[in-house]
């Protein structure tokens, strides 16, 4: 339950914090046109509030809503997701949205957007200052492979050098995506320089087995927790453990994802002593362990700069972390991608089960940089799908009618909704029959 909290505590203040900023975008630019807003809420306040507060002499209500499911500033003028159309039936106030010129109104969608991208390039650059950017070098580091990875050509202890020519640096998600999205990979193996061919859909193979790619760490006991099923079951430091009920569970991350798996059940534990293959049964605990640590010692590098230095490169940093989340959004549109699309359980469970600043902070960063990108899809009701209408308006020189504007209104709320619930439901699939 600790656990439980502490991840929720931080999903909710991280989306609070990329609400708030978001919609600040949205209220600076408004003020900046003279346009008047009516409601600045974080969260939905669909039929009740839990705070509001409505300063003298101001056209702004300030609140937070009941509904933790984003925020919103209520702009006037301006068919949104209120659908307030009694206001859009009285004659147009200089003060509104729909009075003011399309390129004013075009930089208003998209301040969100960009505040959001914004937060997270100075998040970046404020962890880079004061922790430093450490990072695991690939070119020094072999790794140990899933069975997918292997049969895609890859074998244990290869150090990856390059993919599509493009030299490969680190041991991250971003160098990562770029390996398993990647034609032809360049390995040292064995001291040799070795290229070959990946399989078409090996981005996708990867995720319908729900697998890491590869990890750092071979499944090497270190240590017994006392009272723990391992040492019922006779293992000793220095095992190997390679594999659960048959099936390759070389990497460390491999090998726990499928302890989490087997909750409560007995699986065979196989691995080598002495050059010796033997195999054990043991009882996995209800918590999906069997109470064993692992050999690390895993050297990282770490660059440390200025105040100034942080920027330049927490702006690279952001950049290629965006460059990769839009690599992977081809991955929406197969089925292993929809499949493995989650909703707020799968994004809470990324930020870890301690309190620790940094993550926190590079997670909040990661977050604004996905509601940036998908805001800025011309979907109806997002920001994206407003820019799309007032750029055929800029265009054109023709405004769309308001008719056509709510119904877009209604069916972009349509998807995202369906969308919310889809999400959501792969969550609740995964916690009970996965």
């Amino acid at each position: 339950m600790e656990t439980f909290l502490i991840k929720a505590l931080q999903l909710i203040l991280s989306l609070s914090i990329l609400v708030v900023v978001h919609e600040l975008g949205h209220f600076l630019m408004v003020r900046l046109f003279k346009i008047r807003v009516e409601k600045f809420y974080l969260f939905f306040d669909a039929g009740f509030a839990l705070f509001r507060y409505k300063p003298k002499k101001s056209h702004t209500e300030y609140g937070i809503g009941w509904l933790p499911l984003g925020g919103y500033v209520k702009i006037a003028g301006m068919i949104d997701e209120s659908l307030d159309t009694d206001q859009m039936k009285k004659p147009a106030q200089p003060w509104e949205f729909r009075s003011k010129p399309a390129w004013q109104r075009l930089l208003v969608m998209v301040a969100g957007v960009v505040m959001n991208f914004l937060l997270a390039l100075f998040i970046y650059s404020m962890v880079i200052f004061k922790w430093g950017d450490a990072y695991i070098p690939m070119n020094k580091t072999p790794l140990y492979f899933s069975e997918v990875s292997k049969k895609a050509g890859f074998q244990d202890k290869d150090i990856i050098l390059a993919a599509d020519g493009q030299r490969i640096e680190r041991y991250d998600d971003v160098d990562i995506i770029r390996v398993i999205d990647a034609k032809e990979i360049t390995v040292l193996r064995d001291g040799k320089e070795v290229s070959f061919t990946l399989p078409a859909n090996f981005m996708n193979q990867v995720v319908a087995t729900e697998s890491v790619f590869a990890d750092i760490l071979p499944t090497v006991v270190d240590s017994l927790i006392p009272g723990y099923p391992a040492i019922e079951a006779g293992l000793q430091k220095g095992d190997s453990l390679v594999a659960i009920n048959g099936t390759d569970a070389v990497p460390f991350t491999i090998f726990t994802s499928m302890l989490e798996q087997n909750k409560g059940k007995e699986v065979a534990v196989s691995f080598y002593r002495n050059d010796s293959l033997q195999t054990t049964n043991i009882i996995v605990n209800p918590e999906g362990k069997i109470g064993f640590t692992i050999r690390g010692g895993i050297q990282r590098e770490v660059e440390h700069f200025t105040f100034m230095e942080s920027f330049p490169a927490g702006i690279k940093y952001g950049v290629n972390k965006l460059s990769s989340y839009i690599r992977q959004m081809k991955l929406i549109f197969t089925k292993e991608g929809a499949t493995s699309l989650g909703g707020f359980g799968t994004i809470g469970s990324i930020f870890p089960p301690i309190w620790d600043w940094r993550s926190f902070w590079l997670m909040t960063a990661f977050l604004s940089i996905i509601l940036a990108f998908m805001n800025i899809l011309p979907i109806p009701a997002l920001d994206g799908g407003h820019v799309v209408f007032l750029l055929y308006e800029v265009i054109t020189g023709r405004k769309p009618s308001e008719r056509f504007l709510i119904n877009a209104q209604y069916i972009g709320m349509l998807i995202l909704i369906s969308l919310l619930i889809f999400a959501n439901g792969n969550d609740i699939y995964r916690f009970f029959f996965k």
